[in-house]
């Protein structure tokens, strides 16, 4: 790009975004194909290279062909939609492309075998908007993901990017924007949930001319992955928040700080700070009104501590990641001693669409204490894994059940544990609860960052709480004895109960702790942790007393608390236990009733989950 294609005004940006709408109009056909990591991993882009190669065979270049973000619907990857018709074809595999080409661009036909079949209705769906799993949802974070390429600026422009830095520079006062965000009902999507105005009111109050903003990309939490695909998919929509956080509080630089185990997301922020730059979206005097700004990315080490604000702010510093007291807050003295305001990706990301569209409207949306909509990384035993962005307010049953499809192979469901390795389990008694902020924690949960994971009758919930408090113990800074101690103890507890040595007293140890931990640990990370812990014994505690007290494990899971066997009666030989039998401990013949070798068996389970008649019994 040349220096003639900076954007000076707002007018410019009109005209380029004006020129990039028609451009796109002259096209008659656009292939979109998702190049999210999800995708990636199943071949997407040389999908997208087969594309490319025979269209440009048959000579069509009338036909677009776009590369965007992930659309969500990650279970049935890799995924192609047909514009204008919007036409939603999954599992496209390289064999598919020519039938497509010839088929659907060409001849305008569907073709069925592509498309998405409504399990219940056995209806095939033709829209993506028709598909169950995205019916219910309503996209504004991800507004633009699955639909722009998000390596070219100008799509961006096209979609009605940077409108709203070009509506603030242009004509809104800092405090302007900071009651305007204020009145929209915003909260951090990171987890905490503080509305979102009013700590950036607190950091602009802060005296002194030097100021940072950063926005948190580390996203730490086992089987999240919303900001993954914000940062992958829309990166100038970060970079548009950002900039317009920084204006309002009055800062001049600003630090993504973003997981390291996210290439593609460094990448594609890499390119979109480089654009914004050229374009004079990023830098000095942006559209003429005196206001600079710079962003600079910095990768975090796998700390998940780091995901704590003092803790992340030490890590930028170039220290080791360790929260620090509070206060002062990070709004007051945060990165190098200075003001600083801190919000997630997703937060960010909220904000160019409240100001072009007004803090009303989006207020209009969610619940009462928590509005705008909420992206959920949807994961566990459930049919539709994926992501998922619903209103504040839509109920774990909505979900699960409408949007997810249901617990996998028609099993029951038993929990959703919500808000990250520190978050809570939620019972089958809970299912219509509404999600917001509020609500989950009254029910012993947290929002989190958005992690949902699904679990059925086959998932114990002592062995599951155990799971979450080892992955703390692992993550804990140290730093403070609370946590350090606490959260160790807690583990040795649940480790014992789960290899049958749990004793009388056990339980009541176990909460005296984790309110312990809850109400001394330095930071949240301490703060949380007993969560998983403190709300199975809530909603779950007979499974704790089975343990025990019976020596038993329910769900099949605790090694030395089980025995399988096959009940003969219900058995109709069909071998598939024992062909799937790693150790050979199945024995009969077809179609006639099997048996287990207990001294061969290593009670993995196997047997018991391809079952397909319940013949295999928990003892």
């Amino acid at each position: 790009m040349t220096e003639a294609t900076r954007l000076q005004t707002p007018d410019d940006l009109a005209a380029l975004r004006a020129r990039v709408v028609e451009r796109r109009s002259a096209k008659k056909v656009c292939v979109s194909i998702c190049a999210g990591t999800g995708c990636r991993a199943q071949g997407s882009m040389e999908l997208l290279a087969e594309f490319g190669r025979q269209l440009e065979s048959a000579g069509l270049d009338d036909v677009e062909l776009r590369a965007t973000g992930c659309h969500g619907f990650c279970e049935r990857g890799p995924l192609v939609v047909i514009h204008p018709r919007k036409i939603f074809y999954h599992s496209v595999q390289m064999k598919h492309v020519a039938d497509i080409i010839d088929k659907t661009i060409q001849h305008d036909e569907v073709l069925p075998a592509l498309l998405f079949r409504d399990p219940k209705t056995k209806q095939r769906c033709e829209v993506e908007g028709e598909v169950p799993f995205y019916a219910k949802q309503q996209r504004i974070v991800f507004r633009h993901n699955g639909i722009i390429d998000p390596t070219d600026i100008e799509d961006y422009v096209g979609a009605d990017g940077y409108v709203a830095l070009a509506k603030v520079l242009a004509g809104m006062t800092p405090e302007q924007v900071c009651d305007e965000v204020e009145a929209s009902g915003l909260r951090g999507r990171g987890g905490g949930g503080f509305p979102t105005g009013k700590k950036w009111q607190i950091c602009r109050n802060q005296p002194g001319e030097t100021k940072y903003v950063i926005c948190n990309g580390d996203e730490g939490d086992p089987g999240a992955f919303m900001d993954r695909s914000i940062m992958e998919g829309d990166p100038h929509a970060v970079l548009e928040g950002m900039t317009i956080g920084a204006y309002a509080i009055g800062a001049s630089k600003g630090y993504l700080y973003v997981r390291g185990e996210y290439p593609l997301a460094v990448a594609n922020l890499n390119v979109a700070i480089e654009q914004a730059k050229t374009r004079g979206l990023l830098g000095d005097d942006i559209f003429g009104s005196g206001f600079n700004f710079t962003v600079e990315i910095v990768r975090g080490a796998g700390a998940f501590v780091c995901g704590e604000e003092t803790g992340l702010i030490a890590s930028i510093e170039g220290d080791i990641g360790t929260p620090r007291q509070r206060p002062p807050y990070p709004a007051e003295s945060g990165l190098w001693g200075k003001p600083t305001n801190i919000n997630n990706v997703e937060t960010w990301t909220n904000v160019p669409v409240i100001l072009e569209r007004g803090a009303s409207w989006f207020a209009s949306i969610g619940t009462e204490g928590s509005k705008g909509t909420k992206v959920f990384s949807l994961v566990g035993k459930v049919n539709n894994t994926g992501l998922v962005e619903v209103p504040m307010g839509a109920t774990l049953r909505e979900i699960v059940f409408d949007i997810g499809g249901g617990i996998q192979k028609k099993r029951k469901f038993k929990a959703v544990q919500t808000g990250g390795p520190s978050g809570g389990c939620i019972p089958e008694s809970l299912l219509d609860l509404p999600v917001d902020f509020d609500k989950l924690r009254e029910v012993g949960a947290m929002m989190g960052s958005g992690g949902l994971i699904v679990m059925d009758e086959r998932t114990c919930m002592v062995d599951v709480a155990k799971y979450f408090l080892g992955f703390l113990v692992g993550e804990s800074c140290g730093r403070c004895a609370p946590c350090r101690e606490g959260v160790f103890q807690m583990h040795r507890i649940l480790s014992r109960i789960v290899e049958g040595e749990g004793r009388e007293g056990d339980l009541e140890t176990l909460e005296k702790l984790g309110n312990y931990v809850k109400a001394s640990s330095l930071c949240q990370l301490g703060g949380t942790a007993p969560n998983p812990v403190l709300s199975t014994l809530r909603y779950f505690r007979h499974e704790y007393e089975a343990h025990i007290k019976e020596k038993k494990c329910r769900a099949g899971i605790c090694k030395e608390l089980v025995q399988f066997r096959i009940d003969p009666e219900t058995c109709t030989g069909c071998t598939l236990c024992r062909r799937d039998c790693p150790t050979e401990a199945i024995t009969g013949a077809k179609k006639e009733p099997h048996r287990i070798d207990a001294a061969q068996c290593i009670k993995c389970g196997v047997c018991y989950d391809v079952c397909n008649f319940g013949a295999v019994e928990v003892e």
